[in-house]
């Protein structure tokens, strides 16, 4: 019985009060394949990801955590969208749509929207047509980075081998038992095991919670020697922070990019993007005649999930160093700053908070989830916008027998975050997205003009000021 974690069910309990599915977009050369058949090819990959055929399973009361359970590939998995017109800028349009949707993971925790025969499209000649592809994912599921390895299965060009896992090969047990037999069953014992185990539990809780008190202390201790970057500010917010209500409509802008162009000298591509970003709201609020100043990001950082855990990442908030008037300087400090909040997020004791919320007693995770609120804006917050940044690796997808050209990812919006932007490469090319708010963001195609502006104007004037070297993914 594998149940999920504790921060995968926080997500998983999440989804039911927000928006925070995940949205892969890949865009491939259509090849004049109908839905029914690239519907089949779905169907039969999945048989061989065993990511694909699961969903979640609620114990009653939440007295256990909630269980992954087998199930199959269902139609309704496989989303195609018939755009009145399909044009670039009516199927990113629909993607908007797409974003204020999420999924019910005890039904089903993906789903793939399809759009076929997209004309102007951002790298395509004209008159050649794409196939735009978005996986949408549970974030109990996945975080970005195993997302990413979901979709690479999901689209890889190489065959599975014959030995591969299928969804054919699952326990006697579960092909006898009709399936809501077999996940009342499932249900129920998952229940009766917890139950006993809920003040071992608590006692655990209370034993790591006091180690993670000692650790706190430590890390004041070496803060205050020096030997650990200091944490973060937190700030006021801002316009971009919206009035805390969570965004009802979503709007989105792709600036697709050859790597060579965000590449410069002892950055990398995500503090370039960074950087950009922070010219770019700096001119954009100052249009709307509101002060940049003080203007941080929340940026994800990965690291490896815990035992059976499917997220694994920290946000860290950074000093978009809006003070700063050249790109080089504000580069520079925000590489710094990027820098020292990793330096911080990595270090071993922070991992003592994570160890309490590991074993807290579903119960009473759940009442804090449900209960934590999701829809008032806080006097201080840690950024004012999120950027995202995520490699996902080679250019050898295809879909339909069509190669992939890009990627673009949407960072959730929120209460308090209503302005994100994703950075995503795929081979050669690196997509800078914003997905926004329209309250916040009325204008977005105003902002893309500054995004892409911003991102040209301080590649080049790293490039300027340092040559020779070469850029970091």
């Amino acid at each position: 019985m594998n149940s999920l974690a504790a921060r995968d069910a926080t997500m998983y309990w999440l989804s039911a009060r927000t928006r925070n599915d995940l949205f892969l977009l890949y865009c491939f050369a259509d090849t004049g394949r109908d839905a029914g058949r690239l519907r089949a090819e779905v169907a039969d990959r999945v048989t061989h990801i065993p990511d694909l055929l699961i969903h979640v399973l609620d114990t009653p009361a939440n007295i256990a955590y909630p269980i992954w359970a087998a199930c199959e590939f269902t139609n309704a998995q496989f989303v195609d969208h018939d755009l009145d017109a399909a044009t670039w800028a009516n199927a990113t349009a629909a993607v908007g749509g797409l974003l204020g949707t999420g999924l019910r993971a005890a039904d089903r925790p993906w789903r793939l929207h399809v759009f076929r025969n997209v004309r102007e499209v951002p790298g395509f000649a004209t008159g050649e047509s794409a196939l735009v592809a978005v996986l949408q994912l549970s974030h109990a599921l996945a975080d970005g980075r195993r997302a990413a390895l979901i979709a690479r299965a999901l689209f890889g060009r190489s065959e599975f081998p014959a030995d591969s896992p299928r969804r054919e090969s699952i326990p006697l047990v579960d092909r006898v038992l009709p399936d809501k037999v077999r996940e009342t069953a499932l249900s129920a014992f998952a229940a009766t095991r917890a139950l006993p185990g809920i003040p071992i539990g608590m006692a655990r809780t209370v034993i790591r919670g006091l180690a993670a008190a000692r650790a706190q202390g430590r890390l004041a201790e070496l803060t205050a020697a020096g030997e650990l970057p200091p944490p973060a500010p937190d700030a006021e917010p801002n316009v971009l922070n919206g009035g805390g209500a969570v965004p009802t409509t979503h709007t989105v802008r792709m600036l697709v990019c050859d790597k060579d162009r965000l590449r410069a000298p002892g950055h990398s591509v995500t503090v370039v993007a960074l950087t950009a970003v922070s010219v770019a709201l700096e001119r954009y609020l100052q249009d709307r005649g509101e002060p940049p100043l003080g203007l941080r990001a929340q940026v994800p950082m990965a690291f490896a999930a815990t035992g059976d855990g499917r997220n694994g990442y920290r946000d860290l908030s950074v000093d978009l160093a809006v003070a700063e008037p050249t790109p080089r300087a504000r580069a520079d400090r925000i590489a710094a700053d990027l820098a020292a909040r990793r330096e911080r997020a990595a270090h071993p004791l922070q991992a003592a908070r994570d160890a309490v919320t590991a074993v807290l007693p579903a119960p009473l995770l759940h009442r804090d989830v449900m209960h934590a609120p999701t829809d008032a804006l806080p006097e201080r917050v840690s950024g004012h916008t999120v950027v995202s940044s995520v490699d996902r690796g080679g250019a050898d997808l295809e879909f339909g027998g069509g190669a992939v050209r890009f990627t673009a990812g949407f960072p959730a919006l929120g209460a308090v975050m209503h302005l994100t932007h994703g950075v995503h490469g795929l081979g050669d090319t690196v997509t800078v997205s914003v997905h926004a708010d329209p309250a916040v963001l009325p204008d977005p195609d105003r902002y893309a003009m500054l995004l892409e502006s911003a991102l040209d104007e301080v590649a080049c004037a790293l490039r300027e000021s340092e040559p020779g070297g070469s850029g970091r993914q």
